[in-house]
């Protein structure tokens, strides 16, 4: 029996494509505030149309659930390449979703930790200047996970500019 508190990291996979297709929904309406341009499709639905590429190119895209307790969370979506990087190896946190409930418990640190922990190497994470819960957010788990040794930029984005941190998960980094 998993443990109530046990934050667990899982790689998604395409029998889960709804799941994560269904937390995408509550993501991005979440997101709508910070982000004037998305829109409802006339399905009533946001979408997420690079969703599919997460199971047709393995090599470049990683998707995962978060789960406390056996309950789902949220979930990751990470690429290898970023917008706000010209390193084609660098894996970047397109997408980082807690679900309600959860934020502010620990669920959200302890899931980047994992992911961190599980992929070592370059990593970009990055938050809209329009998102102040995802800028406190990052700031404070980035630095905490690197000792402080992450480098800290903007980025041009749209509607506004995106802060962006630029560090090394690897065992042997200094």
């Amino acid at each position: 029996m998993a443990d109530a508190q046990e934050v667990v990291l899982d790689p998604a996979t395409s029998e889960q494509a709804t799941l994560l297709g269904n937390l995408l929904e509550l993501y991005i309406h979440d997101l709508s505030p910070a982000f004037p341009n998305i829109e409802l499709g006339v399905d009533g639905r946001f979408g997420y149309d690079r969703l599919p590429l997460y199971w047709s190119e393995p090599e470049t895209r990683f998707p995962f659930l978060i789960r406390r307790g056996g309950k789902v969370a949220g979930f990751v979506l990470v690429t290898r390449g970023s917008p706000a990087s010209e390193d084609p190896d660098v894996c970047d946190i397109a997408e980082f979703f807690v679900v309600a409930r959860e934020r502010r418990s620990g669920v959200g640190r302890r899931a980047a930790f994992l992911l961190w922990n599980h992929l070592p190497g370059r990593w970009i994470a990055r938050a809209s200047e329009a998102n102040p819960a995802a800028l406190g957010f990052w700031a404070g788990v980035v630095k905490e996970y690197t000792n402080g040794d992450a480098m800290e930029f903007k980025h041009p984005g749209v509607p506004k500019a995106w802060r962006v941190y630029s560090f090394d998960t690897s065992p042997q980094r200094a």
